[in-house]
């Protein structure tokens, strides 16, 4: 009877540790809990609908490049253009077969887990909304989550059956004629693989609300032990249970603890056995490190390791960008430069802000502006002053390690002004051309990413008069995002 009131207490004491941290008016969590609710709900049926269309483009184009690749070798041999593809009718018919029953998600995803859970043990708890109409929102909130998890499970089905196809026409079609063809077929299969990464990629970027319902969540036992029961990974393992739960501590009996593990080696091998066994363990560990490094260096970097991605792609090198969202391709940067007085103008310093895009691993283009500032003839005549601005374009190519090829053309207004009104004037704008190398150096900061030390030539700085200074230098940075 004991027994029982104590584990009724302990429930009830839990119980309010989560209602305590989540009343409606006490410090806001309850409303925070509603917004990510309402951000789950926008993003899976965001991410559903992309997947949804990028799937079905990558299928029509398949289908096409396949019908191609038949009437080409049909010209060649019938026969065989019968065999290899008599049955791809009957193939993609049942591809859709299998997407129509697919309904569960069976591959394990940790981001999705979590919010999956998430809604659950708030339908389950609903004295955590803050009202009525949002109890009822966690019904369509879960049935979208659903969805796209249904939906992840049939891209998964399309990306198996890409490489099933892919694998299939190249053991068939040994012809150099068809590498063209081939070859197309590869780059559908691998980037579909690596786009659905991408995708599942977008479920862990969360908002700042996100990170602290699901942190203060994190910290409840009634959470914890709901993720231990009903989350997919409890499913696929059995997850071992609170130790300093009273329900749940039954289930440890039997069950060594790490104390009682040190101790049986400290009989069987002795302390200097022990520290011997700690050498080798720190040795096996120091070399699966290091077959990981190697790993990385040749696998195509994907945050969600799967085997079934296409490390090494026959026929290309691909594009690490094209699968990327337009704004991830962005890189944002800013310059310094500054040049010595002379008898037309005083000390000025360019700072100039670029925006980039990736068009991929090895170039990027890009346009951005300049303000010159005017400091004075010297330390004994400072006077700040606004000496000019520029319009710029740029294009950065990849020679070899941290070494770039760049150039780029610029309009630059070189003459002081007091107001935006005399920038008007197109005619006393200047022309550049410039041309040179970049060294980019990685950075560890918060704020940069890297640094570009540029040295550029401008070629057309001796057709303007005065002349401008043909060779410059510029230190820039690239923002992190």
């Amino acid at each position: 009877m004991i027994n029982r009131l104590w584990i009724l207490l302990c429930l009830l004491l839990t119980h309010y540790e989560v209602i305590s941290q989540w009343l409606p008016g006490q410090n806001g969590d309850t409303l925070l809990a509603a917004r990510y609710v309402k951000d789950i709900n926008v993003k899976s049926e965001r991410l559903d609908q992309k997947l949804d269309k990028y799937t079905g483009k990558v299928l029509k184009k398949v289908q096409k490049q396949e019908s191609d690749l038949r009437k080409k070798l049909e010209k060649q041999d019938s026969v065989t253009a019968a065999i290899v593809f008599g049955n791809t009718e009957w193939q993609f018919k049942q591809l859709q077969q299998r997407l129509r029953n697919t309904r569960s998600i069976k591959h394990y995803i940790p981001a999705f887990d979590t919010i999956n859970t998430f809604i659950k043990f708030m339908q389950e708890n609903p004295q955590l909304a803050a009202t009525t109409k949002e109890s009822v929102k966690l019904k369509e909130t879960l049935a979208k989550v659903n969805g796209l998890g249904s939906r992840l499970e049939k891209a998964e089905e399309v990306k198996k059956f890409l490489k099933e196809r892919r694998q299939y026409l190249n053991d068939q079609l040994q012809n150099p004629g068809f590498a063209k063809q081939l070859k197309k077929l590869n780059k559908q299969a691998y980037y579909y693989g690596e786009q659905l990464n991408e995708y599942k990629s977008l479920l862990k970027d969360h908002t700042k609300a996100e990170r602290k319902v699901i942190g203060l969540l994190s910290k409840t036992k009634l959470f914890q032990n709901f993720m231990r029961k009903n989350s997919m990974l409890a499913s696929l393992f059995r997850l071992p249970a609170d130790a300093n739960d009273p329900i749940n501590a039954a289930s440890l009996e039997g069950l060594q603890t790490r104390d009682q593990v040190n101790r049986l080696i400290q009989q069987q091998v002795g302390t200097n056995g022990q520290a011997q066994l700690q050498q080798n363990m720190q040795d096996a560990q120091s070399q699966l490190q290091q077959l990981k490094n190697r790993e990385s260096q040749f696998g195509n970097n994907s945050s969600d390791a799967d085997p079934d991605n296409y490390r090494e792609p026959e026929g290309f090198k691909p594009n690490q960008e094209k699968t990327k969202s337009f704004l991830k391709r962005l890189e944002y940067g800013m310059n310094v430069q500054t040049q010595k007085p002379s008898n037309l103008f005083p000390v000025t310093s360019d700072v100039g802000v670029s925006i980039g895009y990736k068009l991929n691993d090895k170039s990027i283009i890009g346009i951005g502006a300049s303000y010159k500032i005017g400091w004075g003839k010297g330390w004994k005549e400072i006077n700040i002053t606004s000496q000019g601005v520029g319009l710029r374009s740029f294009i950065d190519w990849k020679l070899k390690g941290c070494f770039w090829l760049t150039g780029g053309y610029e309009q630059n207004y070189k003459t002081a002004f007091n107001n935006i009104n005399e920038l008007r004037d197109i005619n006393t704008w200047q022309q550049s051309g410039l041309i040179g190398l970049c060294k980019v150096v990685s950075l560890r900061t918060k704020v940069f990413k890297k640094t570009k030390l540029q040295l550029l030539w401008d070629f057309l700085s001796y057709q303007q008069l005065p002349r401008t200074q043909p060779v410059l230098f510029r230190i820039g940075y690239s923002l992190r995002k």
